[in-house]
């Protein structure tokens, strides 16, 4: 098992995503647990509309002890991000902006997890993830389905400090299993089909909540759980949710799960897949031809869309450079910055990273749907 350390931009994250939903005037906001932190040791970012402040320890960003703990060492790095964007995305539905602030999940530890990703046996009564049935065959063996948990806190603001008011916990899970049969010997995968990561998923989820509400501090803590589908290691996108519920305070299981309708999809398009959208990838080709004609030395301009309920909710596009020279850059990045204003999409968040082989050389960005672009040029003065 690898656990990779990476400083994570829950922030960015935030201030990317639009507020929805209110668990303020709900059932689930009652009885939420009445520890307090001691305000001036805690103090808050600020945010644009729509995100989370994000809740800091004596002016501290802390991090997950989770963070990057996986079930196994096969796994694809863009899922990571995508992950953790959905779940930020998915908890607006449950714990408002308005009402709450985020930190990153404090409530699991590095070695309860460890133990929960591994597979139940006789030493570790545990695990989640199904037994060991010593079947070698793909189509036989029992596969590793839980590949990941992340967990994001919010907390409300009370007279004296703030209080642990809800959890997100996001189960990563395989739709394929990587395996070997013997330690450098030949990969073989097996396949899990949706209905299993969805039956496994909520069976796993309701487990979790059970373990958690039977914790004296978290019994009157709602808590959300997002099923995350995991890609292959050869997509060039990441995953994405199709269920999440809620169980509320005391509850020992989530009742009700809701469907997510998530689609990814990267432009140009492959192998003549058709475009999720015609309309925006026409916008994206008229944006690639001119951000080709402009400099001879562009090598390549590709675009990652994600789709939340058949709207586009995220574009991230890619541009490869092969020059170097400072005023160069910033003459690309300026023009790169006009010609995402004219052709790309106005009902979006849209960030645009351009590179050369050996380091990002600028961004530009618009963080909300509506927003301004903005631009930044490493490097400069």
């Amino acid at each position: 098992m690898k656990k990779f350390i990476q400083a994570l931009g829950l922030a960015g994250c935030v201030l990317l995503l639009t507020a929805c939903g209110n668990l303020k005037n709900s059932d689930l906001a009652s009885n939420s647990t009445t520890t307090t932190t001691k305000s001036k040791k805690y103090s808050t970012t600020s945010t644009i509309e729509g995100g989370y402040s994000v809740l800091l320890k004596k002016g501290v960003y802390k991090t997950s002890p989770i963070s990057g703990l996986e079930a196994t060492n096969y796994d694809n790095s863009v899922d990571e991000t995508a992950m953790e964007r959905g779940l930020i995305r998915i908890s607006k539905k449950v714990f408002s902006t308005k009402s709450y602030v985020i930190q990153e999940g404090q409530q699991l530890d590095e070695n309860t997890v460890t133990d929960w990703l591994g597979r139940y046996s006789k030493s570790n009564k545990t695990g989640l993830n199904p037994v060991n049935n010593g079947k070698k065959s793909s189509s036989t063996r029992n596969p590793i389905i839980l590949q990941q948990i992340m967990e994001e806190d919010f907390y409300t603001k009370t007279a004296s400090g703030y209080k642990l008011a809800g959890i997100s916990l996001s189960l990563g899970l395989n739709s394929v299993d990587y395996y070997t049969n013997t330690t450098g010997g030949t990969e073989y995968s097996t396949d899990v089909s949706l209905a299993k990561r969805r039956s496994f998923g909520q069976k796993t989820a309701n487990t979790i909540v059970e373990r958690l509400h039977a914790k004296k501090k978290l019994k009157n803590i709602p808590i959300m759980v997002g099923l995350f589908s995991k890609t292959d290691t050869d997509s060039l996108v990441g995953g994405t949710y199709f269920s999440y519920g809620t169980a509320s305070a005391n509850s020992s299981k989530i009742t009700k799960w809701n469907s997510v309708n998530e689609k990814t999809q990267v432009l140009p398009t492959v192998d003549n897949a058709k475009a999720i959208s015609a309309s925006d990838e026409s916008k994206f080709n008229s944006f690639k031809d001119e951000i080709e004609d402009y400099f001879p030395n562009v090598s390549g301009v590709t675009a990652t869309l994600r789709y939340v309920d058949g709207k586009l909710s995220y574009e991230s596009i890619a541009i490869t450079t092969q020059f170097y020279g400072y005023l160069q850059v910033q003459s690309f990045a300026e023009m790169v910055k006009t010609r995402a204003q004219k052709y790309l999409s106005q009902n979006a968040p849209v960030e645009i990273t351009i590179s050369s082989v050996n380091d990002t050389q600028a961004v530009v960005s618009k963080e909300t749907a509506t927003g301004a672009y903005h631009m930044h040029v490493y490097g400069g003065n």
